[in-house]
């Protein structure tokens, strides 16, 4: 007998995540439920919280179910989860990091069964260290109750394999749209931005694009900035983002007699306008693995001076596309910055060649393709 799904115009796809929070993976969720939303009918689970951009879906028509995850391993959460996932006769089940994996594996085993579940892996720790438990557990048992294994970039997924010990995982790299991030165009255009945003026509504006959180290492990018800051003197740095950190950056950046040529912008959403208005866009990670902003600066042939960590390797060739630094070295970092900043043709050149690179590689469309034709393959799997 044919499932529901082979009756229905469209499968029911649920996306789970922690918290609908502006980051990469969840903006690249919301990026496929705006592309197929004419192909599948979305539901998102939220472990913990709905987060931003968690309301703007709800806002938008799209079911946010919010999980409520008790701290530690939540016994109850899978039964719950799953009674969800067949009350609302979710066929394919996309998991965003581990632990949205874990639980969607353990709400299949409590009777979800026909939901064929897909794990993409995207950031990992540092240091990145599993247990051998875990890593038999996964090899033993979750992997089954997969149905695909996918990472956002060659890193991610042979971490997934040799670190947490799943098997065949492939490669589905992260992607920017192109009319969103159009290349620099005139002078004009570029003053004219400049004023929009109230950036000085006359200063040299480095922008760091991330969440205030450990793993993107802001400090070591402030302690950079104070080394550069007397030696390229009409230098500003633009920090866009929210977090935990932002007090302690705050209170950093104060320490270090910076405070005046570093701006805290918050989140913005007018990135495309910045990236194609400032002279450098730069992440200080200690660990990377396909960062959406980094391919959108890219794109938008902002040059890009980064740490040499995880993915980033993958996306920027050092000298060719962008520059490549060792983490957590600020010494290195702002001798980079100087470099690029004072050579204002070679930025042109590099910044060129990489919008050339993104659009032969890393098209949004051709990444949306890739999963839009994962979840037809399962609701298929589900329909024999």
């Amino acid at each position: 007998m044919a499932s529901q799904s082979s009756t229905r115009d469209k499968p029911r796809v649920g996306f789970v995540v922690h918290v609908m929070q502006v980051a990469g993976a969840e903006i690249l969720i919301t990026k496929i439920i705006e592309r197929l939303k004419d192909k599948i009918d979305p539901t998102v689970f939220c472990l913990d919280s709905l987060g931003l951009l968690g309301q703007r879906l709800s806002d938008d028509g799209v079911p946010v179910v919010v999980l409520n995850r008790s701290p530690g391993i939540d016994t109850s959460l899978p039964l719950r989860f799953s009674t969800e996932l067949r009350r609302r006769r979710i066929d394919v089940l996309h998991a965003h990091q581990y632990t949205p994996f874990f639980y969607s594996a353990l709400a299949k085993a409590y009777g979800a069964w026909r939901v064929k579940v897909i794990f993409t892996e995207h950031g990992r720790h540092f240091p990145d260290i599993v247990s051998w438990r875990r890593r038999l557990a996964n090899r033993a048992v979750l992997s089954r109750m997969s149905y695909a294994r996918t990472a956002c970039c060659d890193f991610s997924a042979r971490a997934v394999e040799s670190v947490d010990g799943f098997q065949k995982v492939e490669t589905v790299r992260n992607g920017v749209d192109f009319k969103a991030f159009p290349p620099r165009d005139s002078f004009a255009e570029h003053d004219a931005l400049r004023r929009i945003l109230e950036l000085e026509p006359d200063l040299l504006y480095v922008a760091c694009i991330a969440r205030f959180h450990p793993v993107k290492d802001h400090p070591t990018l402030l302690h950079a900035w104070a080394r550069l800051q007397s030696r390229v003197p009409k230098a500003r740095l633009l920090l866009i983002g929210e977090g935990q950190q932002k007090d302690d950056l705050v209170a950093l950046a104060e320490n270090l007699g910076i405070s005046s040529t570093v701006k805290f912008l918050g989140v913005r959403h007018d990135v495309a306008d910045f990236l194609r208005a400032v002279d450098v866009f730069t992440l200080t990670s200690v660990s990377e693995a396909s960062s959406l902003t980094l391919l959108e600066a890219l794109a938008s042939e902002c040059p890009v001076v980064i740490t040499d960590v995880g993915g980033n390797a993958e996306h920027v060739n050092h000298g060719i596309e962008g520059w490549l630094v060792p983490r957590q070295d600020h010494k290195q970092l702002a001798a980079q910055l100087e470099h690029v900043l004072l050579n204002p043709d070679l930025r042109k050149t590099v910044a060129k060649q990489a919008r050339q690179r993104v659009e032969r590689e890393f098209s949004l469309d051709d990444t949306i393709r890739q999963y839009e034709n994962l979840y037809l393959s399962a609701v298929r799997g589900n329909a024999e």
